[in-house]
């Protein structure tokens, strides 16, 4: 079994009186990490999916809630989003309930962020639970493994089940990208274009690691722009794709309202464009790799508490960074490139502006960029 790296943090919060909220994908092991962090104790556990419990939980009611929790002193809901009212549940439970710990999971943003947040502000602590991070994989299977598998990792991601499951990933990526990965958005989002959405995937997925453009998508899939913005806000609170902001200051030739979008796991990717050749036999290889340094970069800074704005830099006469961090009033550049040829020049206009130069993350280096023993 795979640590997570976020299981130490929420046991430290056990019974500081704050619900404790683990978001993220479908089948990224929210449930499994509880689980594992509950093993040891008494516990109760209220599966949303189920029927009966949605029906017993449709009412916030103090007394009810009490005969259901009884004598438990932890209670885990799994799949909160699909409760009428989650967040005055938890709300009720962490007020009114004062021994007892709630743990809840949700596997999308779609629902729980309007009907949670309002209600349990100051009472909750909240955390994200992506694919298994590099750093995750190579703490279990060890340097020398972590290493040779990276291409493979590259094509395939990092899915637990998918890691689990060596010789059968393809199989294992079809039923994630059919099955779960748009149950969410299917059933809550009240999406009434599921054809539609997959064009969407489909035109993201091959323009991995350029700016996007909504007017040119929304012309491609001939929608309005107001359409192709609902999907991929809907995409991006399901956990399916991120989003970079543009970079500026506000001189004259940068541009300032695109976005790049990124996939959360290069297998998802690389599935819905139906192509999970060998990274030898791949023309996108430098997207691939972009795609993972950035999707793993997310997943340490969240994973670690490390608070930054995040952003690509790029001009008119097509000058460019493939990403820019913010921290505590300073700016950090990086480009990333598969094979690092030498060293990468800075764009003059950039290193005048902003007094920093870009470093090179590489095949070489990219442990620097994504693992704490590096970046500490």
């Amino acid at each position: 079994m795979i640590q997570r790296t976020i299981k130490d943090k929420i046991e430290s919060l056990f019974f500081k009186g704050k619900a404790i909220i683990v978001l993220g994908p479908r089948q990224t092991g929210k449930t499994t990490l509880i689980t594992e962090i509950l093993k040891e104790r008494e516990y109760l556990f209220l599966n949303a999916d189920e029927a009966i419990v949605r029906t017993q939980l449709q009412v916030p009611d103090s007394f009810i809630l009490s005969r259901i929790i009884g004598n438990h002193t932890i209670v885990f809901i799994d799949e909160v989003q699909r409760l009428e009212e989650p967040g005055l549940i938890m709300k009720i439970i962490t007020d009114q309930f004062k021994k007892v710990q709630l743990l809840v999971s949700g596997s999308s943003a779609l629902e729980i962020s309007n009907r949670i947040n309002e209600p349990l502000t100051g009472r909750k602590w909240e955390f994200h639970l992506y694919p298994i991070s590099f750093e995750e994989f190579e703490n279990s299977v060890g340097y020398i493994q972590a290493e040779n598998q990276l291409s493979h990792r590259l094509i395939f991601g990092m899915y637990p089940d998918v890691i689990k499951s060596p010789g059968n990933e393809s199989m294992v990526l079809q039923q994630l990208t059919s099955s779960y990965l748009y149950k969410d958005l299917l059933s809550l989002a009240n999406i009434r274009k599921p054809e539609l959405l997959e064009r969407l995937l489909q035109a993201l997925a091959l323009q991995l690691g350029n700016e996007v453009s909504y007017n040119e998508l929304a012309q491609l899939l001939q929608v309005d722009k107001a359409t192709v913005m609902t999907y991929i806000d809907l995409l991006e609170k399901s956990f399916i794709v991120f989003r970079l902001r543009s970079f500026s200051r506000n001189i004259r030739n940068e541009i300032k309202n695109n976005r790049k979008i990124y996939f959360w796991d290069n297998g998802v990717r690389n599935t819905i464009i139906a192509n999970l050749n060998g990274i030898d036999l791949r023309q996108d290889k430098g997207a691939l790799w972009e795609n993972f340094l950035m999707s793993e970069r997310l997943k340490y800074l969240s994973y670690h508490q490390i608070i930054t704005n995040s952003y690509f830099w790029r001009t008119t006469q097509q000058q460019e960074i493939d990403y820019i961090e913010e921290r505590n009033g300073k700016l950090f550049a990086y480009e990333f490139k598969w094979k690092s040829e030498g060293k990468e020049k800075t764009p003059s206009s950039f290193k005048k502006t902003y007094h920093t130069s870009a470093t090179t993350i590489s095949r070489t280096n990219f442990r620097d960029f994504i693992l704490p023993t590096f970046n500490s």
